[in-house]
Formats: C-alpha cells, structure tokens, sequence
C-alpha cells in the first residue's frame, strides 16, 4: 500500500496530485476514486473551499480509465464507517441496543460537512449532503447575539461559520469582542506561529485562558445541537458518526455531556434523540478508506 499527504495549495489542482503521486510510487491503475469537498454533480465539482475544479472524465483519461469514481468527502467518510472497528470509535451515547435504520455522519473540520446512509432494509446506502451550508439557528441570547455578530462579516451566516475550525475563531473573537473573557497575550502570540483553532483548543483543555474555555465550551454546545438536527431530518435511528479532525482533538470535551444535552434537547422528541447511539470516529483515514471501499464496489459493479 502507498499512502502519502499533500499540501492542497501548493497544487494547481487534483490531476496534477494524482500524476505526481503515481510517478512516485510507480502504480498501475486498475481502479480510482475520489472523495473531495464540495457538491459532486454529473461526476464534477468545484471545490467548496480551493480554486479547483474537479471532473471525473478528465482524471480517467489521465489514468487511461474507462472511469473514476467522484464522491463528495462526507460520502466518502459514510463508505468507510462500515470498514471501522470498536478501537476506531468513542462512544458519547450508548442508544438503544437494538438500533437500527438510517445513519447520520456530521465532521468539522476546515469545513462542516454532512452526510446520510439510507437503510433499505439490509444494507446501508451512503448519499452525500450539503447539510454545513445550511442556515445557523441560535438557540437562545447568547447565540442570537453570535448570528448578529457573525452577519456584519458574512451576508450567509451557515452553520459552517461556527462549527469548524475559522467557526471556532469566529466564535472566539465573538465573545472577545462583546466583552464576555478577555484574551490573553501568550494565547494571541500562539496565534501567530500555529493554527488558532489548534491553539484555542489546547488552551482551553488545559485551563489556561478563560477566552478559550468559553469558545470551546459553545463552540461543543452548538455542535451537539448541529448534530441531533441531522439525526432528526434523516430520522437517524441507526446512529450518528462524529467524524472530522476537531472532535478527536477535544474528545474528554465531547464526553462531558454538554454535547448530547444540546443533542437531546429536541422538545417532544427528546426520547427518540436519546435512544440514538452517537460515536466519535478517531480513525483519521476513514475518508480514505471509504474512497477505497466505494471503488471496489464500482469495480464489481463493472465485472
């Protein structure tokens, strides 16, 4: 097996990675597919958070390919839930023991992003969502003075603006701003040579800096209630996957109970969100996996 990382930006597009990492390896292509964010229509998509456009028909015909498989990167994290064991996963809420139907995975990250597998019955059929770009709802004062801040900057206020990484700053300089905690220098001059999600998260889990704790502590309030909107609108009764590179970063977070208490807090539907099993997904290449397993299932579909 190869396996190698690249950095994005420094990459004019994804067939330029493609071809520099099968000349590395010296690889015969039998089959390909590709997870990448954004919506993946008609086997092409513009990249939601990258200048890059990205088509299916063009990456075949570099790999002398019949075709290529072109997924959205949740569904491509849905396809790979199945390849996960118990050591891959933390538990937030046990649920019901005998759980099933439909399957909800959420992952913040660089971005927020939402996927679905439908159960039809015997088996779990992954589809793709836009569901991060939908419109943040506040909860209660605190939230709606979040809205109102967060729209003197952004003329669409989505749930991808607070629930990522640039959503954890934003929440952050939020309660800078209003007054609520006051920032420390060692946490700004941190800022400076690292990533500031990175940054807020460590000072917040080991108590340094009041701001931080603050911003970590709404910024996993909003995530719960992100997530049990999504179990509610795929009727995820078959459980909800905690995926992206924050939530194992901020785990013993997540473990609290202030996620599934905002999870739960569904008013007449509060038993059925509690009887959801919600996991933390810890393998990092679970996308990965799931481009793997979505080719292999292509490639029998095609012998």
């Amino acid at each position: 097996m190869a396996e190698r990382t690249y950095r994005s930006r420094e990459h004019h597009g994804l067939r330029e990675i493609v071809s520099q990492f099968i000349a590395e390896h010296r690889l015969i292509i039998e089959y390909a597919s590709f997870g990448i964010a954004g919506p993946v229509i008609n086997g092409r998509v513009k990249t939601s958070n990258l200048p890059w456009v990205v088509d299916a028909r063009e990456i075949a015909q570099d790999l002398g390919l019949d075709t290529t498989g072109l997924l959205n990167d949740l569904e491509a994290n849905a396809y790979g839930i199945d390849a996960l064991t118990a050591g891959d996963l933390a538990v937030l809420n046990e649920g019901a023991p005998d759980a099933v139907g439909n399957v909800a995975v959420i992952s913040a990250g660089t971005g927020l992003g939402e996927a679905g597998l439908y159960w039809d019955g015997r088996h779990h059929r992954p589809f793709a969502t836009e569901g991060g770009h939908a419109d943040f709802a506040p909860r209660d004062e605190t939230e709606i003075e979040l809205l109102r801040y967060l729209l003197r900057f952004h003329e669409h206020v989505s749930y991808e603006r607070v629930l990522s990484g640039p959503g954890l700053q934003n929440i952050y300089a939020f309660l800078r701003d209003t007054g609520r905690a006051v920032e420390k220098a060692a946490v700004v001059e941190q800022m400076g040579s690292a990533d500031p999600a990175a940054v807020i998260c460590a000072a917040a889990l080991d108590g340094s800096c009041a701001l931080s704790a603050r911003s970590l502590e709404l910024f996993v309030s909003i995530y719960g209630a992100a997530a049990g909107n999504l179990a509610l609108k795929v009727m995820a009764t078959g459980g909800v996957y905690i995926g992206g590179g924050i939530a194992p970063k901020i785990l013993e977070k997540l473990q609290t109970g202030q996620f599934m208490d905002a999870f739960t807090a569904k008013g007449r539907f509060k038993p059925l969100c509690a009887a959801i099993p919600v996991r933390v997904v810890l393998n990092p290449g679970t996308a990965l996996l799931g481009a793997a397993r979505y080719a292999a299932l292509q490639a029998s579909l095609l012998s």
